[in-house]
């Protein structure tokens, strides 16, 4: 069993993933777990969505992992006026050839920060459904395979509404993890003024991770294994969001549709990938319990009386968690 184990952890002390954890709280202060998640939506080799108001480290946790990596990264910055081939490239014509070429857009780049991503319109978000999905942009008649690993870091701020547009459930659907960033508790607020106030702004950690240890990385995670019962577990829990009345009779009002399939292969796939995490190769139901409220939260969709009754669907996660039985 050790031996087993070795197989698939990494080192103590000089592991892939807690050397870059390491590095990416040098510059970000608290917040904890949900650099944990982006390491393991990295492993996972899944798109994350980070929501919070302004001034929570969001792009700034984006940013130094793309440091932190030896990786090609670009910063899109979104907006209401932004055309698809802004995002993704366009052909150009060349009159000394005689013929048309692709000039290829910032989305060519192994991770890519959206910053802002529901204040495109819906042509935008189209071009951006194909590359999260198919890993690959049509430009003019040609598919265009972008680089591997590729990987879209989107923030947006859930406060503001004017001159945004809510993103299609198709495409919430892609992002392996929605994460909430909460504000930090003072302590953490006084260490986060003296880091960014009283020091050089902007500075960048060096890459202490390279694209063939995340390969490397993502062939270990594939070696965790799940038992039948945990397996069993993940899909009473993902089926339990399309029933919610066995749960509870008076939460049926709340729910207008449920997680889809694509939520039980996500939430197998982030378990290995934090099992992994934890230097295990199986995956414990601790694992899911810890992963599934980020892998749910944005594939519930709650009804009008939910929004009226003040039920969010983390209220509704949470009753699911509760009544479900541990396997």
């Amino acid at each position: 069993m050790q031996q087993n184990i070795a197989a698939v952890s990494p080192p103590a002390e000089d592991g892939f993933a807690s050397r870059l954890m390491t590095t990416m709280a040098t510059t970000i202060v608290g917040q904890k777990e949900m650099l944990e998640r982006i390491v393991i939506a990295l492993l996972s080799n899944g798109h994350v969505l980070i929501e919070g108001a302004p001034g929570l480290a969001k792009t700034r946790a984006v940013t130094t992992l793309a440091a932190a990596i030896s990786a090609s990264f670009r910063r899109i910055q979104f907006t209401p006026d932004l055309l698809p081939a802004d995002l993704v490239g366009t052909m150009i014509y060349e009159p000394k050839q005689g013929e048309f070429r692709i000039r290829r857009g910032p989305i060519f780049a192994n991770i890519v920060l959206a910053d802002e991503i529901n204040r495109a319109p819906a042509k935008v978000q189209s071009a951006l459904l194909e590359a999260m999905q198919e890993r690959q942009v049509t430009i003019g008649d040609q598919s265009e395979p972008l680089p591997a690993p590729f990987m879209v870091l989107a923030t947006q701020n859930p406060i503001e509404q004017d001159g945004t547009y809510p993103l299609p459930e198709a495409q919430m659907d892609r992002f392996i993890f929605m994460l909430r960033t909460e504000y930090p508790d003072r302590e953490q607020e006084i260490a986060i003024m003296d880091m960014v106030a009283f020091t050089a702004e902007g500075s960048m950690p060096d890459p202490v991770v390279s694209i063939e240890e995340i390969v490397q990385a993502r062939q270990a995670v594939d070696r965790v294994r799940i038992e039948e019962s945990v397996k069993e577990y993940m899909v009473d829990l993902v089926r339990a969001t399309r029933h919610i009345e066995q749960v509870d009779s008076d939460l049926t009002p709340y729910v207008t549709l449920g997680a889809s399939p694509r939520a039980t292969i996500y939430l197998a796939i982030a378990s290995r990938a934090r099992a992994y995490l934890q230097g295990r190769n199986y995956v414990t139901p601790h694992d899911v319990k810890a992963i599934a409220p980020d892998v749910l939260r944005h594939r519930i969709l709650t009804s009008y009386e939910a929004e009226a009754d003040s039920v969010t669907t983390d209220d509704l996660i949470t009753r699911i968690l509760e009544h479900q039985p541990v396997p």
